[in-house]
């Protein structure tokens, strides 16, 4: 077999992709936005990867998310990413974690473990405890804003926490994390502006999402398009990969 990677190689050279066989990245969230961010991990040639999440596809994700197919509906999302990924690159390390993080079980995880650390995670708590626990251990970490109720997949940017504008949950989790005393964490948000929904829907959650932070009984759901989360996914993949490759 030839070389998979020469094109990237052409590019950034033997070293960057040295470094980048041998780093270990977990990602939080393999949905909408973590699943277009593991795939150009794989392809970049990222020697581990570690996926953490306990959904499964559902038909509603079909629109939007790379893992969601008809042949994949009902399957564990984090199962179905790992499966591409070794079909990407069968050299790959990859674990399919099935765990929903929560503060509860946080202490399972051994973050320390990690070269980097990607949240991609839709609870507010479930971010606290992630990114607080990171800090601690001096942990990389770079974590994905909010991606709902938009349409300019160009408006996303790479930027510290302490620099966002307009995004409701950017604004949340600087509160929270001044309270932790944590006023810096490397994010991608949108400075894009969220566009109401036509026709606001509310989803009924599971009888048990009280268990997760951040759920409540009923909660109003986003619109979503296509190429939107894609774009911040690749956007995150690309600030980690530059970072470990050192280029």
């Amino acid at each position: 077999m030839g070389d998979p990677l020469i094109r990237t190689r052409l590019l950034i050279g033997d070293d960057p992709l040295e470094r980048l066989n041998n780093a270990k990245v977990a990602v939080f969230g393999v949905g909408g936005v973590g699943g277009y961010c593991v795939e150009a991990l794989a392809r970049a040639g990222v020697g581990t990867l570690h996926l953490y999440d306990d959904d499964t596809v559902s038909e509603s994700n079909l629109n939007r998310q790379i893992a969601a197919l008809h042949s994949t509906i009902g399957q564990p999302k984090a199962e179905v990413m790992a499966r591409r990924v070794l079909d990407i690159n069968p050299g790959c390390r990859v674990d399919a974690v099935r765990l929903f993080y929560l503060p509860q079980n946080a202490g399972t995880v051994d973050l320390s473990q990690y070269d980097y650390v990607i949240d991609c995670i839709d609870t507010v708590a479930a971010k606290l405890e992630l990114v607080t626990r990171c800090v601690t251990l001096q942990v990389k970490i770079i974590s994905a804003m909010g991606t709902g109720n938009k349409f300019d997949p160009t408006a996303f940017v790479v930027t510290d926490l302490s620099k966002t504008q307009g995004c409701p949950l950017a604004r949340t989790m600087r509160k929270e994390l001044r309270k932790r005393g944590i006023y810096h964490l490397k994010v991608v948000y949108s400075t894009e502006a969220p566009t109401p929904p036509l026709q606001p829907m509310e989803a009924e959650l599971p009888q048990d999402s009280g268990t997760r932070p951040g759920s409540t009984a009923r909660r109003d759901t986003p619109g979503s398009i296509s190429f939107v989360p894609a774009a911040a996914g690749l956007v995150l993949a690309s600030a980690v990969i530059r970072e470990l490759g050192g280029f």
